[in-house]
């Protein structure tokens, strides 16, 4: 699986429901093959080219498969931490997320699961949520934060179009 690039259309695109749970099982390994490799913790199913709803993810706690996620609740109190994205190599930010989310989500088999993620898993749940709308985690910065990596983002989006060529 190749991971998707920042200016690559379908990272911006809601992601639809996932109803084919047979699918995933032909595909969960590698996914989860390819978040090691890139040395992440999370990775939408968008990043690889997949407009479906779910995104595979370890928090230190062994890996976890989250399909058709819905936030039920979240704290009132945020807090802001770094983050980096596979889909923007070397681009790292502090962002604001919750600190604690309750997610209503289905497994790779389609069982229904209610889960609190609180900390460094609140914040992985958060982002990769947002993959599946269409949002990065840039789009949470201050606009002063985003013009000045605007090199670094423009540069992504020409490697981008250097592999497509």
């Amino acid at each position: 699986m190749k991971i998707r690039l920042y200016g690559d259309p379908i990272l911006r695109k809601k992601a639809k429901k996932v109803e084919d749970f047979e699918y995933l099982q032909s595909i969960k390994d590698d996914m989860l093959k390819t978040m090691y490799i890139e040395d992440g913790v999370g990775l939408a199913a968008p990043q690889v080219g997949i407009s479906l709803r779910f995104f595979v993810m370890d928090d230190g706690n062994g890996p976890l498969f989250v399909v058709n996620p819905e936030i039920l609740e979240h704290s009132t109190e945020k807090e802001i931490g770094e983050e980096g994205c596979l889909s923007l190599p070397g681009i790292f930010a502090d962002v604001e997320r919750y600190k604690w989310v309750k997610l209503k989500f289905q497994d790779e088999y389609g069982k229904v699961q209610t889960k609190l993620f609180e900390g460094y898993s609140a914040r992985i749940v958060q982002h990769e949520r947002d993959h599946l709308d269409g949002i990065l985690f840039i789009d949470h910065l201050p606009t002063t934060v985003k013009r000045r990596l605007s090199p670094e983002l423009s540069k992504i989006m020409r490697m981008r179009l250097e592999e497509t060529k």
